[in-house]
């Protein structure tokens, strides 16, 4: 089981298109992927259900907390935070 920390740093948050882009990169993995928010005590959502990660609702600033577990575990974290710290692809329309 792989664990990891990264804040949503982009202007619009966890919006419903870059939810979709981290639930299809968490999608191409075996692994499980979860996603919790680590201001609640609410339990993880799986990072692979477009609802599931909407419903965080994570605005710019919010500290999430990855967990990854399966046989790619360590492939699952690493893009599932990358494409996070990358602004899910959106940097370019920061301002």
């Amino acid at each position: 089981m792989q664990k990891r920390t990264v804040t949503i740093t982009n202007r619009l948050g966890l919006h419903a298109r870059a939810a979709a882009r981290l639930v299809r990169v968490a999608g191409g993995f075996r692994s499980q992927v979860q996603l919790s928010r680590c201001d609640s005590d609410r339990p993880g959502t799986d990072a692979k259900s477009i609802f599931g990660v909407l419903l965080l609702a994570a605005t710019q600033n919010t500290t999430l907390e990855v967990v990854a577990d399966g046989a790619d575990e360590e492939a699952a974290i690493a893009a599932v935070c990358t494409l996070i710290e990358d602004h899910f692809g959106e940097r370019s329309t920061q301002r």
